[in-house]
């Protein structure tokens, strides 16, 4: 795999060293690789590691099969993805409700994962997760497309740089126009599907919440995510006692045919390009309704 990538600009100056190792987090091993068998180009032109780049430069890396492991991903259904955004890098689309994020059986090959291997196998591509839905959850989802982006991703989602913002309706009537739900969230004892807030062993765990509507029994509401632990909307909206309808987890009274949760937008600057990215998953889920 051949990958050229030309500094945006506001790039500083910085060694190759540097660029690799610390914005591009490629793995010592690799690294060490590239260097010795000179598969790193500046300009088209081989280049030592402590030689410097800036704005304008186009890097091109040059990697063996051998350097990366590829996962091996059984091809779905390419006509069922909903592309959202998408280049050479990295691709946003919106999951359809009911469809997991990814198999958690070698066996299986109806997931969002399989038909995005699908989508991309004529480009000669591969899908990497970077972040999860729940299964009941749709909307916009981010996966890369080369092992290089993955961690970089990964990153960003670390330092609150990828910024997903949901919507949602719950049970009940919400009166407060905004707050913030911070409890740690962890494993539920007894039920192995579940999450419970945990405040001795759990995670931490943040969410953003603004009241859009107040209805006659329920509240629509949009969330933005801080962190992104399993179920952690659902959890901490049930905690409040005010579940999301339609859940059939943490609000099993609900008589909704779904979760009524989708994942509306997705924020976030590339790390290759410094492109502001933003796509939003329609129809919204009040659209819907």
């Amino acid at each position: 795999m051949q990958l050229s990538i030309t500094l945006p600009e506001g790039t500083h100056e910085k060694t190759i060293r540097d660029l690799l190792e610390n914005d591009w987090l490629i793995p010592r091993k690799v690294r060490h690789f590239l260097r010795t068998r000179k598969n790193v180009l500046k300009n088209n032109q081989p280049v030592m590691f402590h030689e410097t780049v800036i704005a304008g430069d186009t890097v091109t890396m040059i990697f063996e099969d051998s350097d990366y492991t590829k996962p091996e991903i059984s091809l779905g259904n390419k006509d069922s993805v909903n592309v959202l955004w998408e280049d050479d890098h990295l691709i946003i689309v919106n999951k359809a409700y009911g469809q997991k994020t990814h198999p958690n059986q070698p066996q299986e090959s109806d997931t969002l994962l399989n038909d995005l291997a699908a989508y991309l196998a004529p480009k000669n591509q591969l899908p990497y997760v970077v972040h999860r839905l729940d299964k009941e959850t749709s909307g916009a989802i981010v996966f890369a497309k080369h092992p290089i982006i993955l961690p970089i991703l990964g990153r960003l989602l670390e330092q609150k740089k990828i910024n997903r913002y949901y919507e949602a309706e719950v049970s009940g009537i919400i009166k407060e126009k905004q707050f913030t739900i911070d409890k740690p969230i962890g494993r539920h004892r007894h039920d192995r599907r579940k999450r419970v807030v945990d405040t001795k062993k759990g995670a931490h765990a943040r969410t953003h919440v603004s009241v859009v509507e107040v209805l006659k029994n329920t509240t629509h509401i949009e969330c933005k995510l801080d962190t992104g632990r399993t179920h952690q909307i659902r959890v901490h909206l049930e905690s409040i006692q005010h579940p999301i309808v339609g859940d059939p987890l943490y609000n099993p009274s609900s008589t909704s045919p779904r979760l009524q949760l989708h994942a509306k937008s997705l924020h976030l600057v590339h790390p290759f390009t410094n492109e502001d990215i933003v796509v939003q998953a329609t129809p919204s889920l009040f659209e819907i309704k």
